[in-house]
């Protein structure tokens, strides 16, 4: 800090800051008065310009987009024929549509002027077959192959690269596409992938571990999984304690498709470990934001009917697992009446879970009407408006853990395990 009394050099390029404090906060001010009116004075002149041209305005907002995490996503370069793409952070997607792309291309039918002029290089090929010794004839022809080649479609796709399609605005919620499952991730786990499983509805068995006193949260969990059941785990001194094993070989012989077990720390709610019957995997959810249904303010009250499902940005072969581990855990043919639906969104690995009721309604004056993706009104909702009345119970799921088989007390072999990758900008869901 400068002296008092002491003034800056001419040449000198650092702010002066006297040494009296009532003289620094009175410089302080003008300064911030300075730099707030230079920035009106370019606001205003920036808005000028663009009420005389508004493409200027268009091409603004098209730059000005922040640069989250989510926009730096980062994925990894492999073919979609890999044998284990459990670990990867591939698009399932993107890949499966250029590779449709591809074959599309290769199998387009030639056109009249393309097929004149093969023959005709293939001629003139022929011909120099016969005349042509030296090596850079040869060459030549290479080149003249390799031209060939990429006009009949082995050219490089115009689609954007995995980042450039992940970073798009309109990718930032996005509804998962279960048919678009890895045939090696299907052979992996078929009980998952069963389409008779997905046919029938579940019916799951809801515990906790022992000495628990989460009986409340266990309770709303029954009326969040339609068609569970809750069953206390004794831990009487003299009874006998059941392992994981044991309740999930008594749940199988009363057909019971899916266990649940309620994991406690300090009497609070910390995680979930499902287990898919009867032979497992075994996921292992970690839960944060726990929020009772009763402590949501206007909440509804839940009704029995089967709610609908809806998931949102799994897009990795890890994502496409944890989403049919969900939809094994809702009825495939939702009771409409009821107007129930529950959302898993996936957002940089965590998963927002949500219960709501909705209800359509007229549109009022004062709101605006609902628009799609590219920002454009939507046809067919012009006046049409959607209320929630959220029913809980509010969480956050994180998946840590995925199991092969159902769980042991140690020495489990699992399939995968969160915190193997440390970039910030690689997701696995």
């Amino acid at each position: 800090m400068a002296k008092k009394g002491i003034r800056p050099l001419p040449g000198v390029t650092a702010e002066y800051k006297p040494g009296n404090k009532l003289a620094r906060q009175d410089l302080h001010v003008k300064r911030k008065r300075a730099k707030d009116s230079a920035r009106r004075a370019e606001r205003f002149a920036r808005k000028k310009e663009e009420s005389k041209d508004p493409s200027l305005k268009e091409d603004r907002l098209k730059r000005n987009i922040p640069l989250t995490i989510d926009r730096k996503r980062v994925w990894d370069d492999v073919d979609s024929d890999v044998e284990d793409p459990l670990g990867l952070s591939v698009d399932v997607e993107r890949i499966k549509r250029q590779k449709q792309e591809e074959e599309d291309e290769l199998n387009r039918p030639l056109k009249d002027n393309e097929q004149s002029s093969e023959d005709e290089e293939d001629d003139d090929d022929d011909v120099d077959s016969m005349l042509a010794s030296s090596d850079e004839e040869d060459d030549e022809d290479e080149d003249e192959d390799k031209q060939k080649d990429e006009d009949r479609g082995r050219k490089k796709s115009s689609l954007p690269s995995a980042t450039e399609r992940a970073t798009s605005p309109s990718q930032s919620t996005k509804s998962t596409n279960l048919n678009l499952a890895p045939e090696a991730l299907a052979a992996k786990f078929p009980s998952l992938f069963s389409a008779e499983l997905q046919q029938r509805p579940p019916k799951i068995l809801i515990t906790t571990v022992l000495h628990s006193t989460l009986h409340n949260e266990a309770e709303q969990l029954v009326n969040f999984f339609p068609n569970s059941v809750y069953i206390r785990r004794n831990a009487h001194r003299y009874s006998h304690k059941f392992s994981i094993r044991e309740i999930a070989k008594f749940a199988t012989n009363r057909n019971f498709t899916a266990l649940v077990v309620v994991n406690e720390d300090q009497k609070r709610i910390s995680g979930l470990t499902i287990i898919h019957l009867p032979g497992g995997p075994t996921f292992h959810f970690s839960i944060s934001n726990w929020i009772d249904s009763k402590k949501i303010p206007g909440h509804g009250k839940a009704t029995e009917h089967w709610p609908e499902l809806i998931l949102n940005n799994f897009r990795t072969p890890l994502g496409l697992l944890t989403a049919h581990l969900f939809q094994n855990l809702f009825p495939p043919k939702p009771e409409f009446e009821g107007r129930n639906v529950v959302t898993i969104h996936n957002q940089r690995d965590y998963l927002f879970v949500r219960r709501h009721r909705y209800v359509f309604r007229e549109k009022r004056e004062t709101e605006k009407s609902v628009v799609g993706a590219d920002g454009k009104e939507m046809q067919g909702a012009e006046g049409i408006r959607a209320g929630l009345q959220e029913l809980g119970p509010r969480f956050t799921l994180k998946l840590r853990r995925v199991d092969k088989g159902i769980h042991k007390t140690s020495g489990q072999e699992w399939q995968w395990k969160g915190g193997m990758e440390k970039e910030r900008t690689k997701f696995q869901l």
